[in-house]
């Protein structure tokens, strides 16, 4: 019975990414359409996306400096360990999970309010597609403006573990400096940035579905809104693995 479902449910999903990828009616209501949505879906999560991101460098600093307080140990290392951690793991992956939550949420309920009121049926009767419509300009939108939001989350993510360095003493600055400026490996920003544009893509289509589908009234909008943020956050986490065995290992 629960794989007919989750079968029955992965073919809908795929008829809507089917429907949501067609040419637009008019172009000029889609540009209207996806400057609204760059907005309300990027440019208004830079302010949670920084503050978490260089709460979290400074954090994640000074635990990898108590964590390898050894004499055997070079300093300079803690800056290198955290440089990876933010650029391989926390900022595309970890960033990603919370704009599941935050951005997500707003889509799947966003959608399925139109639904119960009536207003995604209204746009079929004018002959206008709803799928291309409503999801489109958001799938654009969050995957060509997440990375931004992640170069961003790397670089106050760095920033912070400076600010943890200098305030809190558990290194010295010029040690971290050293640390983060020794062996880098430039195909990991490739790498995280790969990991967004797919997070980002998981996010705004999962999220979409579970609006778009919506049976019933506000209770179920907010049951749906529940689901999307849980099962996009599962899909991260699986593409996540999937991604890490075909581009690093």
């Amino acid at each position: 019975m629960f794989l007919t479902e989750g079968i029955r449910s992965l073919g809908k999903y795929f008829i809507l990414l089917g429907k949501t990828f067609h040419k637009p009616e008019n172009w000029r209501e889609y540009r209207k359409a996806l400057v609204r949505d760059l907005e309300l879906l990027g440019l208004n999560s830079i302010g949670i996306v920084s503050i978490i991101s260089l709460f979290v460098g400074a954090v994640v600093t000074i635990q990898t400096a108590y964590n390898l307080d050894d004499p055997l140990v070079p300093d300079y290392y803690i800056g290198i360990a955290t440089r990876e951690s933010i650029i391989l793991e926390f900022s595309p992956t970890i960033i990603c999970l919370i704009l599941s939550g935050k951005v997500g949420s707003n889509i799947a309920s966003t959608l399925g309010s139109m639904r119960v009121s009536e207003q995604i049926d209204a746009l079929e009767v004018m002959g206008i597609n709803p799928a291309a419509y409503l999801i489109m300009p958001k799938v654009i939108a969050m995957v060509f403006f997440n990375p931004l939001l992640i170069v961003i989350s790397m670089f106050l993510g760095i920033l912070g573990g400076y600010f943890a360095a200098e305030f809190a003493g558990v290194l010295a600055p010029v040690d971290y400096l050293q640390g983060i400026q020794s062996d880098f490996n430039p195909f990991y920003i490739t790498y995280a940035l790969i990991k967004t544009v797919v997070f980002s893509f998981i996010i705004t289509t999962v999220s979409a579905y579970y609006g778009f589908y919506v049976k019933g009234g506000a209770i179920e909008v907010g049951i749906n809104a529940t689901k999307a943020v849980v099962s996009s956050s599962i899909a991260i986490i699986v593409a996540n693995y999937v991604l890490t065995q075909i581009l690093l290992v």
